[in-house]
């Protein structure tokens, strides 16, 4: 099976598994960013924890989060983990934010140009950058975790030491460039990572992409 081939074939047995995903959770393209940040290193249960914090204090704008000082909002997010951390990497994207006249200016930046200016942030790695051009701008970029690095792995697509932008370029390369394919995928690959494919213990056995890749070509 060629590699076009077993992508296309796991997407469409993960699809048929476990159904829409329906992602990014968010209200808005803010809130979408804030989540992409607020997720790193953690579960998305403690992510909702602390969106709903910032909701019920009234602070989910970018005029809001600019004049919060720092240590109240390391407090507020405090359930997603890395308080402090996380409190400053939101601070840094604020500040991009608003020097590019606000998220809807940001976000319609040429795509190139919206991740040159993500990474530029301190605290936010091709992961996180990627998430917010899919997510919330929409476009048609392949987010890779440790999730698909693991799955591919697994499955014969990569080898182990296959970095981010390999594994990027395996799918763009090989799949219809298509925003909302790529976010259904990703989701799915996540969900997979999840409840199948775990880093220990993973259920082979019962794992709906049993036997992807077996036949793989290059």
């Amino acid at each position: 099976m060629r590699t076009s081939e077993a992508l296309r074939e796991i997407y469409n047995r993960l699809l048929a598994h476990f159904g829409p995903q329906g992602w990014w959770p968010g209200d808005s393209p803010f809130e979408v960013m804030l989540g992409a940040v607020l997720t790193q290193n953690t579960s998305w249960q403690n992510v909702e924890k602390a969106i709903a914090n910032l909701k019920n204090e009234g602070l989910l704008s970018v005029e809001a989060l600019s004049l919060l000082p720092v240590e109240k909002l390391a407090e507020i997010i405090r359930p997603a983990g890395y308080h402090n951390l996380k409190a400053q990497r939101l601070k840094n994207l604020i500040a991009l934010i608003e020097d590019q006249g606000g998220v809807a200016a940001l976000l319609n930046q040429p795509t190139a140009v919206l991740r040159e200016l993500l990474l530029s942030v301190k605290g936010i790695g091709p992961e996180t950058a990627d998430s917010i051009v899919l997510y919330a701008a929409g476009r048609s970029i392949f987010v890779i975790d440790a999730y698909t690095h693991r799955i591919l792995c697994r499955h014969g697509l990569v080898a182990e030491d296959c970095d981010y932008f390999q594994m990027q370029e395996l799918f763009m390369d090989n799949l219809a460039e298509d925003a909302a394919l790529f976010n259904e995928y990703h989701a799915l690959l996540v969900r997979l990572g999840k409840e199948f494919c775990r880093k220990s213990q993973p259920k082979c056995e019962c794992c709906p992409l049993k036997t992807v890749g077996e036949q793989q070509e290059d």
